[in-house]
């Protein structure tokens, strides 16, 4: 009967006692790959950026960020000399109406934006006449477009640079890892894994960076036609109400 007592004594201790260790086992296991899986995106992306190399992918984050500065400063500035051209000719219109030009080049001063500098420049002309002041809104629009494709130029060169960037890390990374396989006279996957991995990051980094760059260049683009045709249509516009006015 002690035999018994024993027996069961000991199986008890096994189911009750063993239970609590494994799930302690689990869930040491289950919090590793909670830990593994927490990880942020901040982190995997500076653990990859270091393991890409410093050199090239330093060059590639240098070009991310100065077109990104490039992008913020024309947007920020496109979106400041956007003016609702429609209203501002019909405050020029009633300007000239009661008060002539100078009244109308006193609304053109007080509004900000190209459209506003494009009439001023017709209307300090208006004393010249008709076909002086239509000179000078044509060639003070050329002066405006060009301010307001300034510094683009820059940004299409670095969403260019940047994939010739990463694809310059491959071509050295795989050189890289020819090198293992030629100094270790095997060709194994640890051997060569090193350089195709600094290969493929270079790429994917660069190609990330002419990805963002690429969709603020197409935005900017997008608006500054969008301001040159308002320019285009108030111009004409102007014209309309200076013949109307100098009769």
């Amino acid at each position: 009967m002690k035999r018994v007592f024993t027996i069961l004594a000991i199986t008890g201790l096994l189911l009750f006692g063993a239970a609590p260790k494994a799930i302690a086992q689990d869930a040491a296991k289950t919090e590793q790959v909670a830990d593994a899986e927490s990880k942020t995106f901040h982190q995997e992306l500076k653990q990859r950026f270091i393991e890409g190399g410093p050199f090239f992918m330093g060059i590639v984050l240098v070009a991310l960020i100065l077109g990104l500065a490039i992008a913020i400063e024309r947007i920020i500035y496109l979106n400041m000399a956007t003016t609702n051209t429609k209203k501002l000719v019909n405050k020029v219109d009633e300007a000239l109406a009661s008060g002539g030009v100078e009244a109308a080049k006193e609304v053109c001063r007080n509004t900000k934006g190209p459209v506003a500098s494009i009439f001023y420049q017709g209307l300090d002309r208006m004393d010249e006449g008709v076909d002086a002041a239509e000179k000078a809104v044509v060639g003070y629009g050329g002066v405006q477009m060009g301010l307001l494709e300034k510094n683009i130029s820059w940004l299409s060169l670095f969403i260019a640079l940047a994939p010739m960037l990463g694809f310059m890390g491959t071509v050295i990374g795989m050189i890289s890892a020819f090198d293992s396989i030629q100094a270790a006279g095997d060709i194994s996957p640890t051997v060569v894994a090193g350089g195709i991995k600094v290969a493929l990051l270079t790429t994917v980094f660069g190609l990330v960076v002419a990805i963002i760059l690429q969709i603020f260049y197409n935005y900017i683009i997008s608006k500054v036609d969008s301001i040159v045709n308002n320019m285009e249509d108030a111009s004409i516009s102007l014209v309309d109400l200076l013949v109307k006015h100098k009769k």
